[in-house]
């Protein structure tokens, strides 16, 4: 007795295995990809792309270091503050926000809002004996 199996995709008669659910590695993978579309999407992977996407913008715009751009300039291409790895305080008491090595810190100026924009340096480093508050 034959057993008739179709591929979950393509709904195509599989030859071969009797085990076999895919009639090649394309439907395979393309119906993962389907699958993984029509699920909600994790919080991680919103965190992860907003992440992703914050670092890619400071990245741009901060080619020399330490730079001062326009709060909106970068919210216009998708940056959102809210979403930061870590922070660093200066002995001025200023909170650099940061995503990975790249930092901001919101300031007014002459009435606009912008973001100072800097590269973490190795004075920054991590101080496990001193907790910020």
């Amino acid at each position: 007795m034959k057993i008739h199996q179709q591929c979950k995709y393509c709904k195509k008669e599989i030859q071969g295995r009797i085990d076999k659910k895919y009639c090649n590695l394309h439907c395979k993978s393309a119906y993962q990809y389907q699958i993984s579309k029509e699920q909600p999407q994790r919080f991680y992977n919103i965190v992860d792309n907003q992440l992703k996407l914050n670092r890619k913008i400071l990245k741009e715009f901060n080619k020399g270091g330490k730079v001062t751009v326009r709060t909106e300039l970068v919210n216009e291409l998708g940056f959102d503050s809210n979403f930061f790895t870590h922070y660093w305080k200066n002995q001025k008491g200023e909170v650099y926000l940061f995503v990975y090595e790249y930092g901001f810190l919101k300031i007014k100026e002459h009435n606009n809002e912008k973001y100072v924009l800097v590269l973490w340096q190795d004075y920054m480093k991590f101080n496990k004996s001193k907790t910020v508050k």
